[in-house]
């Protein structure tokens, strides 16, 4: 095969791991490949690209090959908003194939590296055009909660609107929804129904943390006529670690900022048949004022527990109706009894202080309750009662990755060492 003639610098000694200061040299002179200048490598190189004013399937994968002697070094795929496409790269330096799905319509441009026999490096561009989906349905992600600030439990939610459940169709959206936060966390998303997934790190974020949530799905095919939709992107920034724990044999309520305590409440918690939940909850929202109702959580009106009352500074747990709350009636038995329907009570003034100290997200923990465990999912946001090992066995890109290696990272393309 004739290529066009370049220049080739031969290399005479071994290759320096170790990077050299500003004037040295491994081997002295122009001896040094690495400080040669890339030449063309566009004779060297194809790709399973179209022909002229033709577009790229989506649904293939991208190929690059090598055509003469040396090796591909390094290929990198980037479509015009930002988004890589992951790749495998042949032992041999030889081909380079896609390993996640091209979008539709969309503008790729691609660089690809070789090196020749001798050690010279060489370098293509390449950009092509991808086709129009074949079908107009598309799933659509909204990302929550809304963009604001919340406490270090505060779960980020994918809620599809149509049914995922094949696990490589899962796969295809799961690697397409992005958590990037400000220090970096170890995190992971769970799939709590074919149509809603959770994440969450594998402890609570750091205080002050800023968390980055967006979707890449735009374009991608997931399965047979369907893909990807857009997505609006949200900005969540966490507050101060904000952790309430409520000991039910004890009635105190101890809260702390991060990891200091500052404030500590007699209370009241649920009575035998009404007793409170275990483990933890997040902080789901706050009502200055609340009317309750027994019928709401099914106790029949006129009997011996009914109730319908105005209740003040309530901060929501549960979407079922649990709550902490100024509960005065109760503030007799505040500190050495359980006589509530569940909620957790307080006087006034602590319910008071209580309420202007906490945002949504803030942890609520309740221990040594005789209640049942907080659910995981449906009833607020139990996650975190779910241990780190089970909860990274609700993603469905969990299979060959380590504990300490989130499923989002595992599937990024990640540089080989030599």
């Amino acid at each position: 095969m004739n290529h066009s003639p370049r220049t080739r610098t031969v290399v005479s000694c071994a290759l320096l791991v170790t990077v050299l200061g500003a004037g040295m040299s491994a081997c002295g002179g122009d001896g040094d490949p690495l400080s040669a200048h890339p030449y063309d490598a566009a004779d060297q190189i194809s790709f399973n690209g179209p022909t002229e004013g033709k577009r790229v399937d989506p649904d293939k994968p991208l190929e690059v090959t090598l055509t003469d002697d040396g090796r591909i070094t390094d290929v990198t795929a980037q479509d015009a908003t930002g988004r890589y496409v992951t790749g495998e790269l042949a032992a041999d330096g030889s081909r380079w194939h896609s390993t996640s799905p091209l979008a539709a319509d969309a503008h790729y441009t691609v660089r690809v590296s070789t090196e020749d026999e001798d050690g010279a490096p060489g370098r293509k561009v390449l950009s092509f055009d991808t086709s129009k989906p074949a079908s107009k349905k598309r799933l659509k992600v909204s990302l929550g909660p809304k963009t604001g600030t919340y406490g270090v439990g505060q779960p980020v939610t994918a809620q599809l609107d149509q049914p995922v459940k094949d696990k490589a169709q899962r796969a295809v959206v799961e690697r397409a929804l992005r958590v990037d936060s400000v220090p970096a966390v170890q995190g992971s998303w769970y799939w709590v129904s074919d149509k809603e997934l959770h994440y969450r790190p594998r402890d609570f974020w750091p205080a002050h943390a800023t968390v980055q949530v967006h979707s890449d799905l735009d374009g991608i095919r997931i399965g047979d006529r369907l893909w990807g939709g857009k997505s609006t992107p949200l900005r969540l920034t966490i507050g101060d670690r904000i952790e309430a724990v409520t000991d039910a044999a004890t009635h105190q309520l101890t809260f702390y900022d991060n990891g200091r305590q500052v404030q500590q409440f007699p209370v009241t918690t649920g009575k035998p048949g009404f007793e409170t939940r275990n483990g933890v909850k997040v902080v789901l929202e706050k009502q200055s004022l609340v009317r309750m109702r027994s019928a709401t959580v099914g106790i029949a009106e006129g009997s011996s527990d009914s109730y319908d009352l105005p209740v003040y500074y309530a901060t929501r747990v549960t979407w079922s109706g649990e709550y902490v709350h100024a509960a005065p009636w109760s503030v007799g038995s505040q500190g050495y009894a359980n006589v509530s329907h569940g909620c957790t009570g307080m006087s006034t003034a602590n319910a008071e202080w209580f309420f202007d100290h906490v945002r949504p997200g803030d942890i609520v923990r309740v221990v040594n309750s005789q209640g049942a465990p907080m659910e995981p999912f449906g009833n607020g946001f139990g996650d975190w009662n779910i241990d780190w090992t089970k909860w990274r066995t609700g993603s469905a890109l969990v299979t060959g990755t380590s504990p300490a290696q989130s499923p989002q990272d595992a599937a990024r393309l990640q540089p080989t060492a030599l």
